[in-house]
C-alpha cells in the first residue's frame, strides 16, 4: 500500500511535468495543440472585433494586440480569432508569433470579408486571400471565416455565380494549408428569404458554415431552426448577445438571447465544432472589456458546458 503523504510530491511532479509537456507541445506544434486542448470536443476562442471596431474604416488594431492577447488569455479562452487586416503587413507573422509565445495563446483562425460577388476584383481578392491564408497557416490557425460581401441589394445570378466560383478556388487553397473555410454570415446573407446564402449553397452544396447567431437573429432567423436545418455543414459559431431593444450587451448572458435553447439544439446534434465569443458595443462600456470577456467565458461554460 502506498504512503499517501510521501506520494504527494510524486503526484505533483507528474502534474507539473504534464503541464510543462503540454506547454512545450503547444509552442512547437501550435496547429496540433489547437485541436487537442479543449473541453467536450468544443474549442472556445475569442474574436477581437471589439478592439478593431475603434479603428474605422480599416479596423486595424495591430497596436492594441499586446493588450488583446493579455485580456483574452486572462479570461480563460483557448484561442484568438484574428481579422485579415492584421495579417496584411509583411512583419505580421513575426509580431504575432511573439505574442502567441508570450501569452501561450494560440491563433485559431481568421475572419475575412470582401466583395466576392464582384468578378472584376477576383484577381486582387485571390492574391490577397492567398497571402492571408499562408500567414494564418504559419501562425497555426485552422479556420477561415469568409463573408462574401454586401451588394446592398439582391444579387443577380451572375453575381452569385461569381462569388461561388471564387470560393471554389479558395476552398482548396485553405485545405492545402490545413485550414477549413466556412461561410460567416451577417444579415444580408439571410435576408430576402436566404437569397444570398441559398444561392451559394446551391452552387457549392457541401460548403462549410460558420454562422454568427446574433446576425441570424437580426436577420429575422431563429438560430435553433438554423442549427437544426444546416447541422451537417456547421463547423463554427460566433456567439454575441443583445438586449430586448436590439442593442448589444457588454457581456454574453446579459441580454435576451435564448442561449439555453441554442445549447440544447447543439447538444441534440452532437456539435463538436468550434466557437468564438465576439463582443461588440453600441454604447461606451461601463466596465473594462477584460471583465466582460471573463463574464462571457463563465456564462458560456455554465450554459453550454464548454
Amino acid at each position: 500500500m502506498k504512503n499517501q503523504l510521501t506520494d504527494i510530491p510524486r503526484r505533483r511532479f507528474i502534474q507539473t511535468s504534464a503541464l510543462a509537456t503540454a506547454g512545450l507541445f503547444a509552442s512547437l506544434f501550435p496547429r496540433q495543440a489547437n485541436s487537442m486542448f479543449f473541453e467536450n470536443g468544443v474549442q472556445v476562442s475569442a474574436h477581437l472585433w471589439v478592439y478593431a471596431s475603434k479603428y474605422p474604416p480599416t479596423w486595424d488594431c495591430s497596436a492594441d494586440l499586446p493588450q488583446v492577447f493579455a485580456d483574452i488569455k486572462s479570461a480563460g479562452y483557448s484561442g484568438i480569432e484574428l481579422m485579415d487586416i492584421l495579417l496584411k503587413a509583411d512583419d505580421s507573422v513575426e509580431r504575432i508569433k511573439a505574442l502567441i509565445k508570450k501569452h501561450n495563446l494560440p491563433v485559431t483562425g481568421c475572419s475575412f470579408g470582401t466583395d466576392m460577388w464582384n468578378k472584376s476584383k477576383h484577381d486582387e481578392i485571390l492574391s490577397y486571400a492567398t497571402t492571408v491564408v499562408d500567414r494564418l497557416h504559419q501562425l497555426g490557425g485552422e479556420t477561415f471565416g469568409v463573408s462574401v460581401g454586401n451588394a446592398k441589394r439582391i444579387k443577380t445570378d451572375e453575381e452569385l455565380d461569381a462569388q461561388a466560383n471564387l470560393l471554389k478556388k479558395l476552398i482548396p487553397i485553405c485545405k492545402s494549408k490545413g485550414i477549413t473555410l466556412n461561410l460567416h454570415n451577417h444579415t444580408y446573407e439571410v435576408e430576402n428569404n436566404f437569397h444570398d446564402l441559398k444561392g451559394t449553397i446551391a452552387r457549392i452544396p457541401d460548403i462549410k458554415l460558420g454562422p454568427d447567431l446574433n446576425w441570424l437573429i437580426r436577420g429575422g432567423v431563429d438560430p435553433v431552426w438554423f442549427i437544426d436545418t444546416y447541422q451537417k455543414q456547421i463547423v463554427y459559431l460566433h456567439i454575441r448577445d443583445q438586449k430586448e431593444n436590439g442593442k448589444w450587451t457588454e457581456a454574453v448572458g446579459e441580454g435576451e438571447t435564448d442561449f439555453k435553447a441554442v445549447a440544447k439544439a447543439l447538444n441534440r446534434i452532437g456539435y463538436k465544432g468550434r466557437v468564438a465569443v465576439e463582443l461588440a458595443f453600441d454604447e461606451p462600456p461601463k466596465r473594462p472589456v477584460s471583465e466582460s470577456w471573463k463574464m462571457s467565458r463563465t456564462y458560456v461554460k455554465d450554459v453550454f458546458g464548454w
